[in-house]
């Protein structure tokens, strides 16, 4: 079992991306915003920053069957396995619903840049005030 206070995030970043790459399940120690520890093995399978800069561990929770988020700062601890993933991942979905399609990596690309950084607002030319 590896400590997440004892290595780097960069460290804990790279088995976790390893494991995703394999599709291998990672048994996690996690402390909830309670402060209460639990023991879960997940299949992990994207990985992103959120808004406020938090990194985001988005995974499939085999305790629970279904897709959980679970922020890096909060994993104490994780083991990697070789045990392969088992649990089927939801579809990626836009907010209406419809299941995203990237045929091109450009277009995964261009996907992933315009969730992280287009404005949450639409922007009008009158908006002055916004203005760099």
């Amino acid at each position: 079992m590896k400590r997440t206070h004892q290595q780097p995030t960069t460290r804990t970043l790279a088995d976790l991306y390893r494991a995703i790459d394999r599709r291998t399940v990672v048994t996690i120690t996690y402390r909830d915003e309670h402060g209460d520890e639990t023991v879960r093995s997940i299949e992990p399978y994207d990985i992103r920053t959120t808004r406020s800069g938090r990194i985001q561990v988005r995974a499939m929770c085999r305790l629970r069957a279904e897709a959980r988020d679970f922020y890096l700062d909060r994993i104490t601890a994780y083991t990697l396995h070789r045990t392969a993933f088992v649990l089927d991942r939801p579809e990626a979905t836009t907010a209406a619903g419809h299941v995203i399609v990237a045929r091109s990596a450009q277009q995964l690309i261009a996907r992933e840049l315009g969730r992280d950084y287009l404005p949450a607002r639409r922007i009008t030319r009158d908006q002055t005030d916004l203005a760099a």
